[in-house]
């Protein structure tokens, strides 16, 4: 019997053809996924967490993606620091995933200690001529992008993350990030691949039939539309829209708060895009009512009408609003499973049942994920099947799908695939 082996990972990404999805077996083979690994999130900047995840010495977060484990730590002089989950004797896990608070790191295999800068201090029964000084644990890039964490664990680093740091750091200032404080955490598995989870994300041709709570707060003529099909009467909606956006930004921007749009997508290793948005409805905040959640607002902001300051990565998106912040950031599993973490963040002194009611904080997002983590899975079943082949992507809906293929088979092809 004849069996056609299967392409090369390179044959693949070389295929795919501008305007189109993926091929099916770069969403599917085992193969590939590794390769991805390596490629995505071993090699560029990702987002892993927030300073407000460690609040305080000694605060633990501990993150493992793929064969790669994560300490990232609040040191005893304040400094956050993230390191190599690898005891330096045999390899051992110090500590297992999740959130800890330790004074010292000790490996429970043979109680080798490290300070929380990362220095062995402490190697019981290795002879009294053993040097400590060179068996830290391993250091990892990171940077501090107001107060959201990104790591990288090459070494060598894109530099033009020099970018992302720069424009979100004026642009989450007024939000002060950094003296927030996690009122809600949810952890979703879904059974996709992970680049469904962000072509998913990155459009919303999909929201107004599946995203009713979603809805409130956003603008259907955002998603994108085909103006060809308009009525009259939609058309001149659609035009209006666009002027008190380009006159809201100007406002905003005037008044110091930086909300043009701003992409680095293809042609550049960090991939981010960030834009203040109108918010539909009261304005306030994506609440059931989009209303403010919480009366005490973030940062010393002191108005509710700055809208929603959204970031995306390659891993991430996130939304910045007056009263609160949701993060989400995707951790690949396996081809057709992705773990999608998501904070609620609210500032560090309000108080549940006080400032806010944690119901209406969460009510959107929770409702949106479970919703998009049954689309993922649809559109990965289809994937599966022999009959699929990459279809069109509308010009008016999912250009940012484009966009996102482009980079992506630019970057493999960057890394020799």
């Amino acid at each position: 019997m004849n069996i056609n082996p299967e392409p090369q990972i390179s044959s693949l990404v070389a295929s795919r053809i501008k305007g189109q999805p993926l091929p099916g077996g770069l969403y599917t083979r085992s193969d590939v996924f590794q390769a991805e690994l390596e490629v995505f999130f071993y090699n560029h900047w990702i987002y892993v967490g927030l300073e407000c995840d460690v609040p305080e010495p000694g605060d633990v977060s501990v993150i493992d993606i793929g064969n790669t484990s994560l300490i990232l730590l609040r040191n005893e002089d304040e400094s956050i620091r993230v390191v190599r989950n690898v005891c330096r004797h045999r390899g051992s896990r110090l500590l297992e995933p999740g959130s800890h608070i330790i004074s010292k790191l000790v490996c429970p295999y043979h109680q080798w200690t490290y300070e929380l800068t990362g220095e062995l201090v402490y190697a019981p029964h290795m002879g009294l001529d053993f040097d400590k000084s060179c068996r830290a644990l391993k250091p990892v890039n990171f940077r501090s992008v107001g107060g959201l964490i990104y790591v990288c664990l090459s070494d060598n680093p894109p530099a033009d993350i020099d970018n992302l740091e720069r424009v979100m750091t004026e642009r989450l200032r007024p939000y002060d990030i950094k003296n927030t404080r996690i009122a809600y955490q949810t952890d979703v598995i879904e059974e996709g691949n992970w680049k469904l989870t962000i072509e998913n994300n990155r459009e919303c041709y999909h929201c107004s039939a599946n995203h009713p709570e979603l809805c409130v707060s956003f603008f259907e003529v955002d998603f994108g539309y085909d103006p060809a099909v308009l009525s009259d009467e939609d058309r001149e909606i659609a035009i209006q829209h666009g002027i008190r956006y380009a006159e809201q930004t100007k406002a905003w921007e005037a008044e110091g708060y930086p909300s043009a749009a701003v992409e680095q997508l293809s042609g550049n290793a960090t991939n981010f895009r960030t834009q203040r948005l109108i918010i539909s409805g009261a304005g306030e905040s994506q609440t059931p009512d989009a209303t403010a959640a919480s009366a005490k607002l973030m940062g010393m902001l002191t108005r509710k009408d700055l809208g929603d300051t959204h970031l995306w990565g390659h891993n991430s998106w996130n939304h910045f609003m007056c009263d609160h912040a949701v993060t989400s950031m995707l951790i690949p599993l396996a081809p057709g499973k992705t773990l999608v973490r998501t904070k609620w963040l609210v500032h560090k002194d309000a108080v549940e049942g006080v400032d806010y009611d944690l119901e209406k904080l969460t009510n959107v997002w929770i409702a949106t994920t479970d919703q998009d983590a049954k689309l993922v899975a649809r559109s990965h079943d289809g994937i599966n099947d022999p009959a699929y082949e990459p279809g069109v992507y509308s010009d008016f809906t999912e250009r940012q799908l484009d966009n996102f293929s482009t980079w992506y088979v630019e970057r493999m092809k960057a890394h020799g695939y």
